[in-house]
């Protein structure tokens, strides 16, 4: 290929030669020789470049083997199971934060009082008025003060000394009622647990997690009855536990009687053989006689079935109520054979201590407790875990 230029005229010639002045000084060396090109192959060349021979691609070509087979992988192992995420840390690290407000209370109050290394009766006073407000009851704070200050008063102590002593005491009154729920299958028929609560309290949510758990963690087959049958929104969200676990679920209409639900209930759990079957009731204020009553004729009914039955009556109680929580044991223990509590909602509020006050008043058993809204955040209640959690201890 050929290309033309054309001759440039003198006034352009000479500002070319002043430019390559600036861009060359004089005497400045070269960097490389300069290098002639030449303007085109040669006609052999370029019929060599253009035209290569079918056998010299070939010889170059590296044929690379195809990949072993690789076997269908099966959807039962590809599907993500419907896990819980749970924070890291484990349980106790989960309870440690759920109880947070509770335990920031009590450490707060401890800062304010301890400005001398003495333990006097200023201090102790003042101690005592702390655990009062963090739920704990003014009988079983004074008892607590009791214990811790038999062997310290007047000595010198640090905050840290007061909160193991305290967690240690504090233990002491959780250990008996701290038992977690055993279930085993009875000969005949599931084993029945009446789930009962003030309104709001979280029985629902409740049964959900414990369904699930019970068939994740225990293989149990479990069957959830809704006798709460005032409030259509209370079937559905058992429904979808029920969905989600793949437990069965039973239900009537909206009105339906109480009683009749959970005595059909259990009659279809004998049929198909369930290992477990948990029975929602409707929320029930303590001061209402006639809810009340109802609840006492779900028993009857039940035991009309088997005289066993109900094998445990749980009442779940909000942490968050407070003192309320001891006038709704006292008074549901009167109505119905109460043999646990769980406690929830214990991320809600600075509450805690109200577990401590109802187990050393009523020594009921305590099976669990809820700090969060997943799955895994109700856990069995374990007292050294709680204690030291509550008095923001380390394990």
């Amino acid at each position: 290929m050929v290309f033309w230029r054309k001759k440039k005229n003198t006034v352009q010639q000479e500002q070319d030669d002043r430019d390559q002045a600036l861009l060359h000084p004089e005497n400045e060396p070269e960097l490389e020789p300069s290098t002639d090109y030449e303007a085109s192959l040669a006609n052999d060349d370029i019929q060599a470049e253009l035209h290569v021979k079918d056998n010299d691609v070939i010889e170059e070509l590296v044929v690379t083997p195809l990949p072993d087979a690789v076997p269908e992988i099966s959807k039962e192992v590809t599907e993500e199971p419907d896990i819980d995420h749970t924070e890291e840390g484990g349980w106790f690290s989960r309870m440690s934060k759920g109880l947070s407000k509770s335990s920031s209370k009590i450490t707060q109050g401890l800062s304010d009082i301890i400005t001398k290394s003495k333990l006097d009766q200023d201090a102790l006073d003042r101690l005592e008025d702390v655990l009062i407000e963090a739920d704990l009851g003014p009988v079983t704070a004074a008892r607590l003060i009791e214990t811790f200050s038999k062997d310290r008063f007047g000595k010198d102590i640090s905050e840290d000394e007061i909160k193991e002593a305290l967690a240690e005491n504090i233990a002491e009154i959780l250990e008996p009622v701290a038992q977690p729920l055993t279930i085993e299958k009875p000969e005949k028929g599931p084993y029945v647990i009446l789930v009962c609560g003030v309104n709001g309290a979280g029985k629902t949510t409740t049964i959900g997690k414990y369904t699930q758990q019970l068939q994740r963690d225990e293989g149990k087959s479990v069957m959830i009855a809704a006798a709460d049958t005032f409030r259509a929104a209370a079937i559905e969200q058992l429904g979808v536990w029920a969905k989600r676990s793949g437990a069965v679920m039973f239900s009537k209409d909206v009105g339906s009687d109480a009683a009749s639900v959970a005595y059909e209930a259990y009659e279809e759990a004998v049929k198909q053989n369930i290992d477990v079957l948990l029975i929602d009731t409707a929320g029930r204020l303590q001061n209402k006689s006639n809810l009340m009553a109802e609840l006492e004729k779900i028993i009857r009914v039940l035991k009309k079935q088997n005289e066993n039955v109900p094998h445990a009556t749980l009442l779940v109680l909000d942490s968050t109520t407070g003192q309320n929580a001891y006038s709704q044991v006292e008074t549901f223990k009167k109505m119905v054979d109460v043999t646990g509590l769980i406690v929830t909602k214990l991320d809600g509020s600075a509450k805690g201590g109200v577990l401590i006050g109802l187990a050393d008043q009523f020594g009921v058993p305590v099976h669990a407790i809820g700090v969060g809204e997943s799955i895994d955040d109700l856990k069995a209640f374990t007292a050294r875990d709680y204690a030291r959690s509550l008095m923001g201890l380390e394990s």
